[in-house]
């Protein structure tokens, strides 16, 4: 078998092919009074240039007929609206590996370290990406996956509370009138019914244990006819089987009747998760396989029990608890999901491992489309950005499914690696050279005298 019959004739109209993709979103670009399509074309040739950490300064240095101004205004200041651009985005995902059966949507969230007080949103608070509390901004995101395809959809800046409720912060960062604050699993909420909204095919939504732990989030998830999988900790406590439980009677004559439901006395008490780790290596457990890895398949040993979750003391609705431990892991997963009783331990063990693909797009996010190398302060300029992230992976993933008819191994990073190569250039002349390090010089004496004035400032 042929593995491989990409060929250098199959790159030669790659640019076109950007070109023409870039085309569908042009009238996205354009406003009454101005139009910015040239520039998020550009933009765009940055992000697939750019090897390691970018930002517009090194995205001006490699793409033709730009510069860093240009490329700023584009981003923080143009009024450009990014909301049709992802409902354009979702389109074209939902063309390209739109599946009602096999598909899945994934809410996570991504931190970005920031130094000042400053950028839109920023705060201390815990960053994923350092697995730590610090100063960042914090982002919730909605990924689409089928199979091994991937990528995001969906967008929200996380505002904490003490900047919603701050006018002057607002008012310095752009926050629109109409932004209040909503806790990330609103955002993530708000993003999943919007994709249904708008008829987007998927089999199930998975969410990571911050939002399974939620129960109100997977109780507005199940009353829309949802299927969730929703990793738990593993200290969640459930009843294996369902309690009794009873409106106790009245104790004397003085004060109210009793309205609220409790266990009755002598009923078992709930069990935490990790106590039904030893099923995994019980008969009671199946061994199924969950994908092809490139070095092997990958299977798993999973236990499905129906179960009762504990909510607030009382015994909710029955549910999935599964318990995975891929082979040649030690690492065990617990999660609860509302599939319908008949649902196969293979559909299951399915659904249990795709939050990996949402794990694989932000690597590729970070790693290929630039998401966490930018430098803007503002609402728009934030949103701006990931919009543009969001549309370079999609373009990434529109040229890997045409190519991977050529060579079906390819992978996101070598996508990215021949646009690096053959993407057109900046040449510079010896005077271009002398100007920009001149322009570099200056920007370093205004920060040098705007860092004194501070100083001054604060003696």
């Amino acid at each position: 078998m042929e593995i491989f019959k990409l060929y250098a004739s199959d790159l030669d109209e790659s640019f076109e092919n950007l070109k023409q993709f870039h085309q569908d979103f042009t009238s996205n670009f354009r406003t009454k009074t101005s139009s910015v399509e040239q520039h998020s074309l550009k933009y765009l040739q940055g992000i697939f240039l750019e090897q390691g950490r970018g930002n517009m300064v090194k995205y001006a240095k490699k793409v033709p007929d730009t510069d860093n101004q240009a490329l700023q205004h584009f981003i923080s200041n143009s009024p450009w609206d990014e909301k049709p651009v992802i409902q354009k985005i979702q389109d074209k995902v939902i063309q390209l590996i739109g599946d009602e059966n096999n598909g899945s949507l994934h809410f996570d969230e991504s931190g970005y370290k920031k130094y000042g007080n400053h950028s839109v949103g920023v705060k201390r608070q815990y960053c994923g990406r350092l697995g730590k509390v610090d100063n960042c901004q914090v982002g919730v995101f909605m990924g689409y996956a089928n199979e091994n395809h991937r990528t995001l959809i969906d967008e929200r800046l996380y505002l904490p509370e003490d900047w919603a409720n701050d006018p002057i912060r607002r008012m310095e960062c752009g926050v629109p009138e109409d932004v209040v604050f909503k806790t990330k699993g609103e955002l993530a909420l708000e993003m999943l019914l919007d994709a249904e909204e708008r008829k987007c095919p998927f089999g199930w939504v998975g969410m990571d244990c911050f939002y399974g732990q939620q129960p109100w989030l997977l109780e507005n998830i199940d009353e829309k006819g949802i299927t969730y999988i929703a990793d738990i900790p593993c200290n969640t406590r459930l009843w294996l089987d369902l309690p009794n439980t009873e409106i106790p009677e009245k104790k004397g004559k003085r004060g109210r009747n009793p309205t609220r439901e409790r266990i009755i006395n002598g009923e078992p008490e709930p069990i935490k998760v990790e106590k039904l780790v030893d099923m995994l290596d019980s008969p009671e457990s199946s061994r199924v396989f969950l994908r092809d890895t490139e070095r092997k398949e990958l299977w798993c040993q999973i236990v499905c029990l129906r179960v009762y979750p504990v909510q607030d003391d009382l015994p909710g609705k029955e549910t999935f608890l599964i318990l995975r431990r891929n082979e040649g892991e030690k690492e065990i997963k617990y999660q609860f999901s509302n599939a319908s009783v008949d649902t196969s331990i293979e559909r299951l063990g399915q659904m249990s491992c795709s939050r990996y693909w949402i794990e694989r797009a932000f690597q590729d996010a970070k790693g290929n489309a630039g998401m966490a190398d930018y430098q803007v302060r503002s609402w728009t300029g934030w949103h701006h950005h990931m919009v543009m992230t969001m549309l370079a992976m999609l373009f990434i993933l529109d040229m890997q499914i045409k190519w991977g008819k050529k060579a079906y191994m390819l992978s996101v990073m070598d996508v990215k690696e021949i646009f690096e190569v053959i993407m057109p250039k900046k040449e510079f002349t010896k005077e271009e050279v002398l100007a920009i390090i001149e322009q570099k010089h200056r920007a370093r004496l205004s920060a040098r005298k705007s860092h004194h004035r501070r100083n001054r400032k604060q003696r």
